[in-house]
């Protein structure tokens, strides 16, 4: 919300710990930590789960913010998010809470992506005009990193204008794409006022359209108006409402989804990495991407004996026993055209030569994923044609396992997943690689059986079961790390190096994917247990907070420790539909902070798992997941990740070597204003004499290799492949 005042608390004093006594304005809180509060704690040093830690702000509460006010009837307390569960005090008096403490009558529940939205009367005794409050949270975490996090937290009191609720949303109306905005007056009084909705062109700032209308709300009353705007234009909307009577006024803006992403040609194309690694007599599992109009048939020239490709489908199957490179040549045809492509297969050691792409079930289903949603994500991976820009792999996360392991000790379905082999047999058959996920503690994050002390026999059924990649999540392992008290590096590796030496036993290449958030600086030693990936933080959120942090403030200085077979991973792709569960929602990222993160996350040569429902995705998704030249990025064979080499205020200028003797280069504004960038100001930094060509990736067209003076819009990027 917008306000004439408002006190925001971006750090507040913490303790790691639980004391009723905390909540009290006299307790003195001067030897406590300070914090960040909108990153949570584990990402600020305290790391300890399954424990309380207290938050306290202290604060003047100004006697202006009640007098302005048109209301003064109420203090609202915005507390962000919570991980996991919380109850809040103002002066000591609780003023609510989210989730449930391991103390109340009903025992723990998590609500760790909930935002905390609290109140308190203005007029109540404890409040405290003109003099010190204090307002405190006590926070219980139950795995992963813990306490507050998202937006800092803020205190207002509200106006009557501030009771109309305003949503943007898109829509399609009679082939039409359309902005629908809609009003909602949650006051028990009526509004009325003026609207002014103008559309603009954020780069020129040119008007394209307005309009001013009446608005007149019977309490709890709503209304809606229509907006609309080209899909392949870049427009932003600001609609401004002013009550009639106090002349107050509140302002949204929004900026619907817009696609750079040429549509691809009805001729066939070809959408592969050149190179993939495989070890001997391993299963080769391999679906030739290709886009364009169907029916296509699919032919491989030099196909080595022991591989065969099934014309139809494009799926190359079979093993290969020698060591050594194998140089194909892909074709595809249909009756538009012909594609061919080189094609490098490196039978060896080395698996995972570029990073992962695919879908991944958390971000969607959460612990409702079932073998039904499962298949029905590969078969809208497939239809919607994500499959056909390199997107191969289908993981299983947490929520698979049963109650209890089977009488000799092996790990066992519940019933949401009635056939594993087979489910793993059909991804096969379709060209697709089967994930799935497991914990080396005895229960999982979503507290479902673990691996622990049953990492050989896990492995074995992950190989009968056609498995191709494992996520290994530290999460359970917790306790048994809390209690055996080794707090070396040795003690975070000992759990993933077992596991590895019973998956690489196995007569199959299956993926390794170290799940435990950057802990012990897991970048230096996941090489020695054969990782293929490490995560590097946190879980990431879909808020432009938790991209900064994950993607620009932790992945500066990692680039030394990726490369083939063994890359960086900062989290699932937020884009789409996503919600961790059976209630799903349109990604809170904007456009820009969208184009953004897809533009980053190749560049930082990072796995590439989505985590929306395919059943749901949109143009506009399709755009962001489906560029071919921005996914060669991601792909590219030298598996270089980018280096930061300018930060000049909200400007950073990130650039990634490629195979071809290019370079990537993305240019991004991490502040809250739109800028323009002349890069040629950065050339010494970058390491450029001369441009000889500048490519724009995501609107796959050529640039002036003279005018480099960019256009970058807030929480943007500016996304190019230059030769120099």
């Amino acid at each position: 919300m917008t306000y004439a005042q408002v006190l925001t608390f971006d750090k507040a004093k913490f303790q790691m710990g639980d004391n009723p006594e905390w909540k009290n304005t006299d307790f003195d809180d001067s030897s406590w930590n300070t914090l960040k509060t909108t990153m949570k704690w584990g990402e600020q040093g305290p790391t300890k789960t399954n424990t309380y830690g207290w938050y306290r702000f202290k604060f003047i509460l100004p006697q202006a913010m009640l007098d302005n006010s048109d209301l003064k009837q109420t203090i609202n307390i915005y507390l962000g998010k919570i991980d996991d569960a919380d109850e809040a005090f103002f002066n000591g008096v609780r003023i609510g809470g989210t989730g449930s403490l391991p103390d109340s009558p009903q025992g723990y529940k998590e609500a760790f992506d909930v935002e905390r939205e609290y109140s308190i009367s203005a007029k109540h005794k404890a409040v405290k005009w003109g003099q010190e409050n204090v307002i405190a949270v006590r926070v219980y975490n139950g795995g992963g990193d813990g306490g507050m996090y998202f937006r800092a937290p803020k205190l207002n009191v509200p106006n009557k204008v501030d009771g109309l609720k305003i949503t943007f949303g898109e829509t399609r109306v009679k082939g039409k794409d359309v902005c629908k905005i809609q009003f909602k007056n949650i006051f028990n009084f009526a509004q009325k006022g003026t609207l002014q909705i103008n559309m603009v062109n954020p780069e020129t700032r040119k008007v394209l359209s307005k309009q001013q209308r009446k608005l007149s709300l019977k309490p709890n009353g709503q209304s809606a108006i229509a907006v609309f705007y080209n899909p392949h234009n870049y427009v932003r909307i600001q609609c401004v409402y002013t009550d009639a009577k106090s002349k107050k006024s509140i302002t949204r803006h929004y900026a619907p989804k817009y696609i750079l992403t040429p549509i691809a040609p009805a001729t066939p194309r070809i959408n592969s990495a050149a190179v993939m690694g495989v070890r001997p007599g391993s299963p080769v599992i391999f679906r030739i991407p290709a886009s364009g109009d169907r029916p296509m048939k699919f032919s491989v020239k030099n196909l080595p004996a022991g591989l065969s490709v099934n014309a139809e489908n494009g799926v190359i199957s079979g093993s290969l026993k020698e060591r050594g490179e194998y140089k194909l040549t892909l074709v595809a045809e249909n009756n538009k055209g012909k594609d061919e492509k080189d094609f490098s297969i490196h039978v060896g050691h080395q698996i995972a030569l570029t990073p992962p792409m695919g879908w991944n079930s958390w971000n969607c289903w959460g612990t409702s994923v079932s073998q039904e949603k499962v298949m029905a994500s590969a078969k809208a991976l497939i239809d919607r044609g994500l499959a056909d820009y390199g997107y191969n792999y289908i993981n299983v996360d947490d929520a698979w396992e049963a109650e209890k392991r089977n009488a000799d000790g092996t790990i066992a379905v519940n019933e949401k997943f009635p056939n594993m082999k087979g489910l793993g047999d059909w991804l096969h058959d379709n060209g697709l690689r089967f994930g799935i996920y497991s914990s080396p503690g005895d229960l999982t994050c979503g507290h479902y059986l673990g691996s622990l002390d049953h990492e050989e026999q896990d492995a074995k059924t992950y190989n009968k079961w056609g498995v191709d990649y494992l996520k290994y999540d530290w999460c359970g392992y917790s306790r048994k790390f809390d209690a055996d008290g080794d707090l070396s590096v040795a003690a975070y590796v000992r759990p993933y190096l077992k596991m590895q030496e019973y998956l690489r036993a196995q007569p199959r290449d299956i993926f390794y994917s170290l799940c435990q958030y950057g802990m012990a600086d897991v970048w230096k030693w996941g090489h020695a247990v054969d990782a293929n990936s490490w995560r590097t933080t946190g879980d990431i959120t879909d808020t432009w907070q938790s991209l900064y942090y994950i993607g620009f403030v932790r992945q500066a200085e990692l680039y030394p420790y990726a490369g083939p077979g063994h890359w960086n991973d900062p989290d699932m792709l937020v884009v789409g539909k996503v919600g961790w569960g059976p209630k799903l929602h349109d990604t809170r990222l904007t456009p820009d902070e969208q184009y953004t993160h897809i533009s980053l996350w190749t560049l930082l040569a990072a796995n590439m798992l989505m985590g929306g429902d395919l059943s749901q995705m949109d143009d506009f998704t399709f755009g962001l997941l489906c560029n071919n030249e921005v996914n060669a990025i991601n792909q590219d064979a030298l598996g270089k990740q980018a280096k930061r080499d300018v930060l000049d205020g909200d400007i950073q200028i990130w650039q990634r070597p490629l195979a071809d003797g290019c370079h990537a280069i993305g240019i991004f504004n991490v502040g809250s204003e739109d800028a323009r960038v002349d890069l040629s100001k950065y050339f010494d930094q970058l390491g450029i004499r001369q441009l000889q060509s500048v490519r724009d990736l995501w609107q796959q067209k050529d640039l002036s290799t003279t005018d480099t003076n960019y256009f970058v819009p807030t929480h943007g990027v500016k996304y190019i492949k230059v030769k120099y």
